[in-house]
């Protein structure tokens, strides 16, 4: 009996240690990838904090995308001037990691055009913003970037601007480019998760910023006097337009504050516009373009 016992316990030490061999071997085979992984996670995503060391290792071998918040200054009832930059600048933020993609500083300047007239706004013209539009995505390109997605916080005559560029420094440089304007591309979130329509720093835009940063919101100053809906197709014109919220329908998309569903919203519409963003990649991929 002590003979057997002593055998199996020599069998058992055995095993233990070549499974700890085993292991150990593991260990080392896998500690180069491991370590490889860890270098080239890139410090951050923001171009404008990495140095250029950094940013020769990454693009193009390893990040191929790039995401370009664009906007203005212009009012927005009680949230901030400067909505049409907060807005996508937070969006490219949240959405970057999971698209592999870095973020270009973020354009903040933009073609206002009928609320001009407010204190704080601030226009470029169509004529200076189109070349300088052109120069960055032309710069993006050049340093590599195959997918350029702009990612627009401000409508109007700017998205055809940005639209006519961008398909023209696709066609001319060979690259890949997609201008999304996020409220009315997830207008089906508003409408899912407001049950109505919203409106320009209405019910949707004014959630969205909150969730961003709620001291952006001053509710105190609010009043739904602030809010005119827009007009009908060739029913009326006012210049400057009298109201700093917009309603996409009568009767609809007043603020209302509610701290939930704008943080309901946020991750909503942020998750469709990244998936939104990687179908068309893979697309893009699988045409061989």
């Amino acid at each position: 009996m002590i003979v057997l016992f002593q055998k199996v316990s020599i069998e058992t030490s055995l095993k233990t240690v070549l499974a700890m061999k085993k292991l150990l071997f593991l260990s080392f085979l896998f500690l180069p990838f491991f370590q490889m992984q860890a270098q080239e996670k890139i410090s951050t995503r923001e171009m404008n904090l990495i140095n250029w060391m950094e940013f020769a290792e990454f693009v193009p071998e390893k990040i191929t995308t790039v995401l370009l918040p664009t906007g203005t200054l212009e009012p927005h009832g009680v949230v901030n001037n400067g909505a049409d930059n907060t807005a996508p600048e937070a969006m490219a933020r949240d959405i970057a990691d999971e698209l592999n993609a870095l973020i270009a500083p973020t354009l903040n300047y933009g073609i206002t055009g009928s609320m001009v007239a407010f204190p704080g706004a601030l226009h470029i013209s169509e004529e200076a913003y189109r070349p300088f539009i052109r120069d960055i995505l032309k710069g993006l390109a050049k340093n590599g970037f195959k997918n350029i997605i702009i990612l627009n916080g401000h409508g109007g005559g700017q998205t055809k601007v940005l639209q006519e560029v961008a398909g023209q420094v696709a066609t001319d440089l060979g690259v890949r480019t997609l201008v999304l304007n996020w409220w009315s591309f997830a207008s089906d979130v508003t409408l899912e998760v407001f049950k109505e329509d919203g409106g320009h720093a209405g019910l949707n835009e004014t959630a969205y910023i909150q969730a961003i940063n709620p001291t952006l919101v001053s509710k105190d100053k609010y009043s739904p006097a602030m809010a005119t809906a827009y007009p009908a197709a060739e029913t009326w014109s006012a210049s400057p337009f009298p109201s700093s919220i917009g309603l996409y329908q009568e009767g609809q998309g007043y603020p209302n504050f509610d701290q939930g569903q704008a943080d309901e919203y946020f991750e909503k519409v942020n998750t469709k516009v990244s998936n939104f963003i990687k179908e068309i990649i893979t697309k893009w991929d699988l045409a061989g373009l």
